[in-house]
Formats: C-alpha cells, structure tokens, sequence
C-alpha cells in the first residue's frame, strides 16, 4: 500500500496523476471514480499548489548559482562575490580636430582655452544627439591668427563623447551608519565618472578619487572608488575603509561624482559635428568654432550582457589582478577595456615561429572602433597593465585576429511525405540553421567546430530529414603583390589531410597568370602544387608545396597578374586532417564562407506502393531530387 505521494516532477498532470494513484490505493476510495467527482476539483488544487510551490523552489534554486542564474540582479550578485564589476553602458566618441581663425583680429590672445563641457550636435539615424569634451584643451596662435586645438599628446585628434553631463552630491555621515552611495541612473557610463571629495560643504578644494581597476599598489592612504552594479540597475559608489583599498572619506565630507549618461550604441556612425555655441575669446568676443572630422561617432554599447558576465566573472576571479597565465591577461583586459569586446593570449613558446620571452595578445574590439583608438588601447595595455602587473619582464606583442573561414556543403536524406515543406524550402531551413550555429558558437576566439553537434540540430529540424552528412573544407586569404614574384606562407590553424590519390587536398580560387585564368592545386597522391589553368593543362610544374602536420602552404615565385572574381585576395582552401573537429590556436577565429558554402538534398521516400501487372509483377522506381531509388519487386498475384 501507498504512504507516500511518490513525485519528482514539475508538471501538473505528472503530479495530479501521482495524486490519484496514492489516493486510489487507499482502502475507502478503491472503486471511486476520481475523473467523475467532486474530488477532481480538489485534486486540481492540490496539484496546482504542488506544482506553483515545485516552480518557486526550482526557481530560487537556479537564482542560487551564476552558471544556472537568469535574472540579471543575481548573475550580478554572483559576480561580485567573484570580485568583477560588469561593464556599464559605454558612450559613443568620435575623433575630431578644432580650429578657429582669428586672423585680422586685434588684441586676440597668444592661446585660447576651449574648456571641458563643450558640446556640440550630431545626427544618425535621423536622431540628433550631444556629444561634449570630457577635459580641457589649448590652442596656440601661429602668428596669423589661426589656432588648432591640441590634446595632451599634442596632436591635433580631440576626442568628444555622446551624453548629457551630470552630478551627484553626497554628504558623509557618521561612522556608526552604513555609507551607501546610489547613482539613480541606468544610462550611467561609469568609465566617464569623476569623483572629488571637498572638506566641508563649503570648501572649493577637492581631492579627486581614482578607480580602483588602475590601482598597482594600495595603502591606507591611496584614494580609491568603485562604482558597481547595484541588483535593482543603478550604480552604487564605494570607498575603501583605510584597510582594505584605500582612504575613505571623512565625517562631513562632501562628494561630489560627475558623468556622462549616455544612449550607448544608438548614437554610433554620427559623422557631422555642429558646436552647440560660440567660442568666447577673451578680451574679442564670441567666434564660431571649425570642426573637421576625423573618425565617426563609435564604439558605444549596452551595458554588459548577462552571459558574457556569467563567462568572464571567474575567469576574472582566477586573474587576482596579477598577470601569469594566459587567461589572465584576457580577464583583466577585458574588465578595463569596454572597447574590447574578446581577447585572447598566448605564451610565446606556444606561437608559430616560437618567440620566448614574450607574451603574444589578440583583441576583437566593437564595431566602430578607429584605428587612432585601436592603438591607443594597444599602448595602455602595455603601460598601465603589462608593465604594472606582470610578475616577470616579459615583452607584450599584438597580432591582428585571423579569420578562418569554413567551406561546408550539407547533404540530406528528405522524405516529402513526412511534412508539408518543399524539398527547397527545406534545404532553405537547413542552411539557415548553418548559419545560426555558426553565429552561435564561432565568430570568437575558442570557438569549436563540432560536426556532429551541427548534424544533429540539422536533424532535429524535420522528422521528414532522415540522416544528413557534411564535407568541410578551411580556407585561409592573402593578398598577392601583383606587380612582382613573391614567395609566401600561408598558415592554417590545424593539421591538413594526406595527398590523395584521387581528390585535391589544396586547391586555390582563380587568377590571371601568363594570360590565362589559372589556379593552384595539389598534385595528386603529392604535396607539390602547381599552377594550372582553366583547361587543366600544368602552366608551372612546382610552385611550391604544403606541410601537413604544420599546417603550412609555401608559395614560391609566385607571380600572377590579375585576380578574378572583383576581390584583391586568393583564397586557398584545404581539407583538414579531422573534418569532425575544428579547433583553432592562438588568434584564429573561425568564420562561414556562405559562397561556396550550401545545402542539397536527395528525395528518399520510406513508403511506396507497389504496382501489380497482369500474372507477372512490375517493377517501377521513383527519382528523387538528387538520387534514384527502385521499390521492391512486386508480388506474383497468386500470393492473393
């Protein structure tokens, strides 16, 4: 006999059925009928509170854990017991020079200040935005009146940043009560916030607080903030306590943090500036403002998603600040750069050629981002964070991510009697979910190439879809001196396949060389590769060869004219060792060339009928779509 209610699961009729069956093993409701009474209405409320109570407790469980978390105030609580402070929302800049012409003018000034608050309006999107200075800059006269705004590097490139300026005061209080600092503003860019701590209400002097993220050394002096993520969207400020990371503002302090708040990436591709106002030049008067753009509006984001905060919190934690491994410099990199939105290092020992003593970094920055900024981004990591945190001396490189791209062709078995969809509709869906999976799972360092996962989600697009295989193929591209003969070495992030005896193992796209529409291909059952043209004739026997285990396509004298198909590259493709995994090192990222890239389909109908002739069986058969199947020979009619 029942005692117990025996149920594991969530579901209401699993739960309700589980009811009935301890409720029908009990002596007085043996013969009741439990669909047809009353006490189904009462078993309905049973296996709904059961079910509500089994959801609620589930629920908080999963809250309990960053890997299983889905609300984004408990990812956030989670990373911050880790230490990581999630990315707020990141202002767009653009790179401009400003000038104003004097010339003529008596009494102008041998300098002029343009101080910082200057706004100015741009339009993308048909929507218009404030972009402002962030500090202070100077501008000299050159003797004719004219005068060019220069930053503190002096160059002429002035950053200016999408967002409305503003502040929030806060007093100290007394030492007993929990100092809680609460930024009410969602749209905050943390990055642009400035903190000065004044003596009293009164005071005009101040002491500027610096983030603790650029911290290399801490005592009970150092002046540090941190402004993190509060569970309901706003940011928080905190200092230290004299111990832990720093001074903390006195009793009567007054605190003053100034920011951007910002759109993010709305505001991004603006490139025509208009100053919000004239210059005033003292002593002369109110001069309009000339602005020359040099890089447009860029690189403003959303605040930090969840799963790139589930993923980088314990890298970031393994980090501890210090730089030994190669994950740290990934983790610490992309904590202190919002412009960087994937990062990955490798030990020099681990490069190809090796190169020891030296740690080699490749970074994915936003959309948007210049070249000027790329490099400015490059030169701080160096200085403010390799050179600061790195327990040896070891020299940091930069390399350029590297895209590899895949050559897959989908081949399905299709049974249109299984579903209502098209053999092209259906091969339609299949390339999609192609490009899906590798939206999903590649396009970023470390990501994987699985066959089989691709295979099977393409199975589980149709039950009409009865098995389906795929032939892969990696394609790296260089860009040839079309001028002059030039030897190369092009370099795939994986072992390639054995010359074959029957198929190429290295083939090229096409291009113009002694005239003639040519490409490079391997010999078969050889390494060498030659130049052969359209025709198939062998225009230059030994241009060179590939390396298997390495990975590596030489290329020597090679001399071609021209390049077909309207690109400036050469695309050599290879099949690898191992087509079911494709696991790129170092800055390789792998990527979908949709162009030789499809999916077919061969018609397999699973049931036929049979035609029956006179006295003798027929035998009939049916061609698919790419294939041809025969049904079973019929059956002699005295069978029936």
């Amino acid at each position: 006999m029942a005692t117990t209610v025996q149920n594991s699961q969530l579901d209401f009729d699993a739960i309700k059925d589980s009811l009935k069956t301890y409720l029908a093993k009990q002596p007085e409701f043996e013969d009741y009928n439990f669909e047809a009474s009353g006490l189904s209405n009462i078993l309905d409320v049973l296996a709904y509170n059961t079910h509500y109570n089994a959801l609620t407790a589930n629920f908080a469980l999963n809250e309990s854990f960053l890997t299983t978390a889905q609300l984004r105030s408990s990812v956030v609580s989670h990373a911050a017991t880790l230490g990581y402070v999630p990315r707020s929302r990141t202002a767009s800049r653009a790179e401009v020079q400003l000038t104003m012409n004097l010339a003529g003018v008596g009494g102008r000034p041998s300098s002029i200040i343009l101080g910082a608050g200057f706004t100015f309006t741009a339009d993308a999107d048909d929507v218009t935005y404030t972009f402002q200075t962030l500090e202070d800059y100077t501008a000299t006269d050159n003797g004719e009146g004219f005068y060019q705004f220069l930053n503190e590097s002096g160059e002429t490139s002035i950053q200016i940043f999408e967002g409305v300026q503003k502040q929030k005061t806060f007093f100290v209080g007394d030492v007993g009560e929990r100092q809680l600092y609460v930024i009410q503003d969602e749209s905050m860019d943390t990055n642009t916030a400035a903190v000065y701590v004044y003596e009293t209400a009164a005071s005009t002097d101040f002491t500027s607080y610096v983030p603790i993220t650029t911290a290399t050394s801490v005592n009970s002096q150092s002046r540090y903030y941190q402004i993190s993520e509060a569970p309901n969207g706003y940011y928080e400020l905190n200092f230290g306590d004299g111990i832990s990371f720093g001074k903390s503002p006195s009793i009567g302090n007054k605190i003053i943090v100034t920011y951007l708040s910002c759109k993010g990436a709305a505001a991004n591709n603006a490139s025509t500036f208009l100053p919000g106002a004239q210059v005033n030049v003292p002593n002369v008067g109110n001069y309009t403002l000339a602005v020359t753009t040099v890089a447009p509006s860029g690189v403003g984001g959303a605040r930090q998603s969840i799963e790139s905060i589930r993923q980088n919190a314990p890298i970031s934690f393994a980090a501890q600040q210090r730089l030994v491994t190669a994950d740290d410099y990934r983790a610490v990199i992309q904590r202190n750069y919002p412009t960087v939105t994937d990062a990955i290092a490798w030990g020099g020992e681990d490069n190809v050629p090796a190169d020891f003593g030296k740690v080699y970094v490749s970074l994915v920055f936003e959309d948007g981002t210049t070249e000027a900024q790329k490099t400015s981004v490059k030169n701080s990591i160096v200085q403010e964070v390799s050179n600061n945190l790195s327990i040896l001396s070891i020299d940091t490189v930069f390399e350029d991510p590297e895209t590899t791209y895949l050559e897959i062709i989908l081949t399905f078995n299709f049974d249109p009697n299984l579903t209502g969809q098209t053999v092209k509709s259906t091969e339609s869906n299949v390339f999609s979910v192609l490009q899906s999976y590798v939206d999903n799972n590649l396009k970023q360092f470390g990501g994987i190439f699985r066959r089989s996962e691709l295979l099977g989600q393409v199975d589980d697009i149709s039950e009409a879809i009865l098995n389906s295989q795929a032939t892969v193929k990696i394609q790296q591209r260089f860009v040839p001196n079309l001028l002059q003969s030039a030897s190369y070495k092009i370099y795939f992030p994986v072992e390639l396949a054995p010359p074959s005896a029957t198929d190429f193992t290295v083939a090229s796209s096409t291009f113009i060389f002694n005239g003639r529409v040519c490409s490079i291909k391997n010999a078969l059952s050889n390494t060498k590769l030659q130049i052969i043209n359209s025709v198939g004739d062998i225009e230059v026997d030994n241009i060179g060869s590939y390396e298997a285990l390495t990975g590596t396509v030489n290329l020597t004298g090679f001399a071609p004219t021209g390049i077909t198909a309207g690109v400036n590259f050469i695309k050599i493709s290879a099949v690898p060792a191992n087509q079911s995994t494709i696991r790129p090192l170092r800055s390789y990222i792998l990527d979908l060339d949709e162009g030789p890239s499809f999916a077919t389909s061969g018609v397999d109908r699973q049931q036929t009928d049979v035609t029956l002739g006179a006295g003798t069986g027929v035998t009939t058969s049916e061609t698919g779509a790419a294939n041809t199947y025969v049904r079973s020979p019929s059956i002699p009619s005295s069978g029936y």
